[in-house]
């Protein structure tokens, strides 16, 4: 193979080699992809369709989190719990929350109980909703049944 015929070989600045000689097949290029780029597939496939609305509230400020993840929301069930329980729902923990979440969502999880300093927190994972909490005082007398996962957070 000639010099000429392999960009790889040309020194830098240089032209672009010459034309292959007659009765040569000319190296594939291929045009320019067209759609959407990886990226965008990639974060349209990760992005869960949009839950029914439960009655469930947006944790939070409503913005999404890094990394484009949806915000958590809280079922009417979970946040009278937490009320009753005396479970703090502080920024610090809904952060340590959603990180959790987002851990267990890469891995495929469906249902799945957070732990964040010694509060639960059961999640139904693909509508990123805390389903019920439980606070430190009340983990002996629960048993945590229908989760696939648990995380510490």
């Amino acid at each position: 193979m000639s010099v000429s015929l392999n960009p790889a070989l040309l020194p830098p600045g240089a032209a672009t080699p010459a034309q292959p000689p007659a009765g040569t097949r000319p190296a594939h290029r291929s045009a320019a992809p067209t759609g959407p780029s990886f990226a965008d597939v990639l974060a349209q496939a990760a992005t869960p369709s949009r839950p029914k609305d439960t009655g469930a509230t947006p944790a939070g400020t409503g913005t999404p989190a890094a990394g484009g993840a949806q915000p958590l929301r809280f079922s009417k069930h979970a946040v009278q719990r937490a009320q009753r329980r005396g479970i703090p729902l502080d920024p610090t923990t809904l952060g340590r929350l959603q990180e959790g979440v987002g851990r267990i969502a890469g891995k495929g999880s469906r249902d799945s109980l957070v732990l964040v300093d010694g509060n639960a927190f059961v999640v139904s994972v693909p509508n990123r909703t805390v389903i019920t909490a439980v606070g430190a005082q009340h983990m002996r007398e629960h048993v945590f049944t229908n989760i696939d996962s648990a995380v510490i957070a």
